[in-house]
């Protein structure tokens, strides 16, 4: 199962062990349980401090629990963590084993401190293999299994446990369910923002800290790339900068594979993203992540205020507003309703749960290209429908479609319906803009790739937006409000780009600086 070189780092994060843990598999007779088997196996010959029981009752089969010896394992495997997730095996050993876990000290704490909801402790997330975000989940619900003893966890590669996949309804992941059988979250979560949802306490308490906060010079409204390039800017003039986001990372934590990120030649979101936070850190910036601010006004004495979702606030002698743009929407009847139950936006996270069947994937750009490409290879047919009477992707991407036998293309399609039977979708109802004739195509799936929507509406009547709803500025960021800049995708700048967003979020604080220095 695990190479020499893998095997050889295997031993050394191992000596970092700190007291003996169990590898206590529940095993069946099928292929995937003798590869789970010589999984744990190997797992305990890279270190003395690792031992193994093959004897295990778990009802979930093939699963292997890691757990602190003499005691019982609250994480568990139900498939083998491997490609994204062998990290959250990696993780999971050494946190199990005493090693403590890169986390805030004050979130550590917050964590041990957590009590179990009243359905119960226990947790369990349904994940892909092939899924970039699952491994954060995962590894967030294992961290607080390992601190608290109150907690437990179990991954599921819904790949192999597609029965329990059909029962739930899974149509999407990461999908974590509570002890009650529960949804109690999809898509990617941060821990920080786990442990929140936990403790009924932090919004007061968050509210509290962020309150006693003193004036900054300069509060940037969004922590993606336009985000962190303008707090490494501002703090390098030593002034006062704090960051406010969402989610530090934004889209770029979604975000699989980099290829045009200028001097690295690829890498990943998540990689980028964790380079990012830490270059802003090693500078005097104070980051306020898992907040989302609804208002933006001047006070009384000509200061810039913003209002939190959690009625905290804020003041600053400039902002920037850096809030990126999220996934748009097609708005028609039933898309809200059948969202992650076949309505999906992510083919490469969501794709390997629709295997041998019928999807469609709208958007004939880039983006709607290459998940078309990227399905036809899982499903059984791809049908791309296009609003356009052309596709607008690049001719490399239209070429490799046009190849492939289970893909058809739509062209001068308006999308108006997404129908389903209650619990998922069963199919699609579009216009044929030629003829103005309605079409029915039954399928399971549905995958949205049809741009994106800045994150502005809550700035509508304070700055000048667009008429599509970005922030309108000028050669130097500067919005319509006095002392108030934008950069990156929220705004009217050309190209939504990495790169460009960093380059404008760096011209937007050099410019809040200038504002800084002249009043």
């Amino acid at each position: 199962m695990l190479d020499a070189n893998i095997k050889q780092q295997l031993k050394t994060y191992l000596q970092m062990l700190r007291h003996p843990i169990e590898l206590v598999a529940s095993l069946d007779n099928s292929a995937k349980g003798r590869d789970m088997e010589a999984l744990v196996l190997e797992i305990a010959e890279c270190s003395d401090q690792v031992t193994v029981k093959l004897d295990g009752d778990h009802a979930v089969r093939p699963s292997f629990a890691v757990a602190k010896a003499g005691e019982s394992g609250r994480v568990r495997f139900a498939g083998l963590p491997m490609g994204h997730e062998f990290t959250s095996l990696l993780l999971a050993l050494l946190h199990v084993g005493g090693h403590p876990p890169k986390v805030a000290p004050e979130v550590i704490e917050q964590i041990k401190g957590l009590k179990a909801p009243a359905q119960g402790g226990h947790f369990e997330t349904v994940i892909s293999l092939s899924c970039h975000n699952c491994p954060d989940v995962v590894q967030a619900f294992n961290t607080i299994a390992a601190l608290n003893p109150a907690f437990s966890h179990v991954m599921i590669d819904g790949g192999m446990f597609q029965s329990l996949v059909e029962e739930r309804k899974v149509m999407a992941v990461p999908a974590v369910f509570d002890q009650a059988g529960e949804l109690f979250g999809s898509g990617r979560m941060l821990l920080e923002e786990i442990v929140a949802r936990l403790d009924t306490n932090a919004a007061e308490k968050d509210a509290e800290k962020l309150n006693a906060k003193g004036e900054f010079d300069v509060l940037i409204v969004g922590g993606g790339p336009a985000g962190a390039a303008a707090a490494v800017y501002a703090a390098r003039k030593g002034v006062k900068t704090g960051v406010l986001t969402e989610r530090f990372g934004g889209q770029v934590l979604d975000t699989l594979g980099i290829e045009n990120f200028i001097s690295v030649k690829e890498t990943e979101g998540p990689k980028l993203v964790a380079h990012l936070e830490e270059h802003v850190k090693t500078y005097d910036v104070d980051i306020m992540n898992l907040q989302k601010a609804n208002a933006l006004a001047r006070t009384d004495d000509g200061k810039l205020a913003v209002t939190l979702e959690n009625g905290a606030k804020l003041t600053s002698k400039t902002v920037i507003l850096s809030t990126g743009a999220r996934w748009r929407e097609m708005n028609v009847p039933g898309e809200a309703e059948y969202r992650n139950k076949g309505v999906a936006y992510c083919p490469h996270c969501d794709g390997p749960l629709y295997k041998g069947k019928r999807v469609a994937v709208i958007g004939g750009g880039n983006s709607g290209v290459e998940a078309a490409i990227d399905l036809a290879g899982i499903v059984s047919h791809v049908t791309l429908f296009e609003f356009d009477s052309k596709l607008r992707a690049d001719a490399v991407l239209q070429n490799k479609l046009n190849s492939l036998p289970n893909v058809k293309v739509i062209l001068n399609a308006l999308t108006t319906e997404v129908t389903g039977d209650g619990t998922k979708v069963n199919g699609l109802v579009y216009r044929d803009r030629a003829t103005d004739e309605t079409h029915t195509v039954e399928l399971e799936g549905i995958f949205v790739q049809i741009g994106l929507l800045p994150n502005t509406d809550w700035l509508k009547g304070t700055v000048a937006l667009s008429p599509r709803g970005e922030v309108e500025v000028d050669a130097h960021g500067k919005t319509s409000l006095d002392g108030v800049f934008a950069a990156g995708d929220c705004t009217t700048a050309p190209y939504k780009q990495i790169i460009i967003a960093m380059g404008e979020g760096s011209k937007a604080a050099l410019a809040a600086f200038d504002h800084l220095i002249r009043h």
